[in-house]
């Protein structure tokens, strides 16, 4: 069994323009997770971000949401990994994914960039591509060109509802991921029925 997981962070933007937009995906997980697991996150100006300390199960637990906008997002994550000694495979970063439908949630550890800034700026911050991501669906707008645009826009009806079931429907391999059993975690969530 691999460590268990030490810092969950959701990436976002910050400000009230920004949320209910597809980039945010990782702040409204990391949000519904607060919430089932009953803390509030508050603002930490030393690590640029709201964060919360959960005990569980006699393990210390970080959620981190960077205020930093998206492309500065490891500036907040190596803070904290640094000041309470976390490893990066012990770091979960849940993101909005292009390259996924809506509905889809995936998890992996480490593998490439895929274009996303938060994720670039992070694996560049931690000098390592290997920690968890939990990737989001939000699906693409089909041209490059128009990315920019579509990942700032908020998704019509439809689509916000099969990104909020894929956030539910991930949040449900949390009590895995905690204990550490993250292969079984990505088998029950790469397996469940859309």
């Amino acid at each position: 069994m691999a460590l268990p997981i030490k810092l969950i962070v959701g990436l976002g933007n910050p400000g009230r323009k920004y949320v209910a937009t597809r980039h945010n995906a990782g702040f409204q997980w990391v949000s519904k997770l607060a919430e089932k697991l009953q803390v509030t996150l508050k603002e930490e100006a030393k690590f640029h971000g709201l964060y919360a300390r959960i005990e569980q199960e006699g393990n210390e637990l970080w959620l981190l949401s960077p205020q930093t906008y998206m492309n500065d997002s490891g500036r907040s994550v190596a803070k904290l990994c640094n000041f309470y000694k976390i490893h990066p495979e012990q770091v979960l970063v849940v993101h909005d994914e292009l390259d996924l439908p809506a509905g889809v949630s995936r998890l992996k550890l480490g593998g490439g960039l895929g274009g996303h800034n938060g994720i670039k700026d992070i694996a560049k911050q931690l000098v390592t591509k290997d920690f968890w991501r939990l990737r989001i669906g939000i699906g693409h707008p089909g041209d490059k060109d128009s990315v920019v645009n579509y990942v700032l826009q908020k998704p019509c009806k439809v689509e916000a509802e099969k990104i909020n079931t894929a956030i539910n429907r991930s949040l449900g391999i949390w009590p895995l991921m905690a204990r550490g059993d993250c292969q079984a975690a990505m088998l029950d969530l790469h397996t469940m029925k859309l």
